[in-house]
Order: C-alpha cells, then sequence, then structure tokens
C-alpha cells in the first residue's frame, strides 16, 4: 500500500466519523420525509425558518452538507488510488 493512501484512507475514517456526529447533533425535524415530498415541508414560515441560515444549527446543516459532498469526492478518490 502507498503512504497516500493510507493517509486518504485515514482522513476518510476521520471524516465518516466527524459526519455522524454532526448529523446526530442536529434538530430532529417533524415533518420526516414524507412531509417534505407532500410539500408540507414548507408551510411555517415564521422569522425562526427564515432566519435559520444564521443559527448555529443552520451553520451545523450546512456543514454537514459540504462534509457529505467531500466525503463522496474523497471516496472516489480512494478508488482510484
Amino acid at each position: 500500500m502507498s503512504a497516500l493512501f493510507i493517509i486518504l484512507s485515514i482522513v476518510f475514517i476521520l471524516g465518516c466519523f466527524g459526519l455522524v456526529g454532526a448529523i446526530l447533533l442536529q434538530k430532529k425535524r417533524s415533518a420526516g420525509g414524507m412531509g417534505s415530498i407532500a410539500g408540507m415541508g414548507n408551510v411555517a414560515d415564521s422569522y425562526w425558518d427564515k432566519n435559520k441560515r444564521r443559527s448555529a444549527e443552520g451553520t451545523l446543516e450546512n456543514w454537514t452538507k459540504i462534509g457529505a459532498v467531500l466525503l463522496a469526492i474523497l471516496a472516489v478518490l480512494l478508488c482510484i488510488v
């Protein structure tokens, strides 16, 4: 095994643990998957919902999305190496 593969594997494993932690820290949504499919996910447009992105919860949600994309890219790189 090459050193690059070992380093990428360690980063991938640590990233997986970080992503799982970020997902577990997020607030549970009451609408669920069916609510967003049926269009019920955007019923309450309160002040909190509109400004959620500025809060710690919104920031954690954005970092979770970014982390998931980076892990997918890293998984492809691991397959290539």
